[in-house]
């Protein structure tokens, strides 16, 4: 069992400096916490080498390093998460700052058995990051068989995103925009009107920020790829 020590020495053996210069020019605008500079792909990796461990996980989360907070998003035990631990990391993102991760990016909270009811709440909240966070769910919950999420449901989603995008807080929007993307990559039908949806919807502003590169993810694009096209027969 690795300890939150070794965690540590891990994590700072494998810190990165260009990383670590990126974040004191963007994120440390945004919250107090500080960060190693370690690529989400990267902590993915280390946080494979540790393996699940609920009790270091809290811990970790209640680091004020980011990348330790992440590192207990990957390594929790999905099946001891609860309800109530989610309802109180989802009021501790720093400004949204750690929600794709939480709810995204292949990490603990969509693969606990309460995920999908989690979504459903979350897409109805008056708060803006738990709506972000819902979408984020469905997207992650898109790519398993949940007998809930069939495409009835999911032709409801795609209507609802189609008519209520314009009108959401920015990042909720980058979500809706994520949830479309896994909706159509299901089958044939739901590619069909998630792409009719998105061409509805037309762009979608996303602020990065002046000193981000980053482009809002083109829905379209990848929903109409020769690779989704052959792999769904369309």
């Amino acid at each position: 069992m690795t300890t939150k020590t070794q965690v540590v020495a891990l994590l700072k053996e494998n810190k990165n400096e260009r990383g670590i210069q990126h974040w004191k020019k963007n994120g440390i605008k945004k919250s107090k916490l500080k960060s190693f500079g370690i690529g989400l792909t990267k902590l993915r990796k280390l946080a494979k080498t540790i393996g699940r461990d609920h009790k270091r996980a809290q811990q970790l989360w209640k680091s004020d390093v980011y990348d330790l907070k992440v590192m207990g998003l990957l390594i929790d035990d999905p099946k001891q998460l609860t309800r109530e631990q989610a309802e109180t990391q989802v009021e501790e993102l720093n400004a949204g700052m750690l929600a794709h991760v939480f709810a995204s990016c292949d990490a603990t909270l969509a693969k606990s058995p309460f995920a999908f009811e989690l979504a459903q709440d979350w897409m109805e909240s008056k708060d803006d990051i738990r709506r972000r966070c819902g979408y984020s769910l469905i997207y992650e919950l898109s790519k398993k068989n949940l007998k809930a999420m069939d495409d009835d449901y999911l032709l409801g989603r795609i209507d609802h995103i189609r008519d209520e995008i314009h009108g959401e807080e920015m990042w909720v929007r980058e979500a809706m925009n994520g949830a479309l993307f896994g909706i159509g990559k299901r089958n044939k039908k739901l590619n069909k009107a998630a792409i009719r949806a998105v061409k509805a919807i037309g762009p979608v502003d996303v602020d990065y920020g002046d000193d981000n590169n980053c482009e809002p993810f083109d829905v379209l694009k990848h929903l109409t790829s020769d690779y989704l096209k052959k792999k769904l027969g369309v």
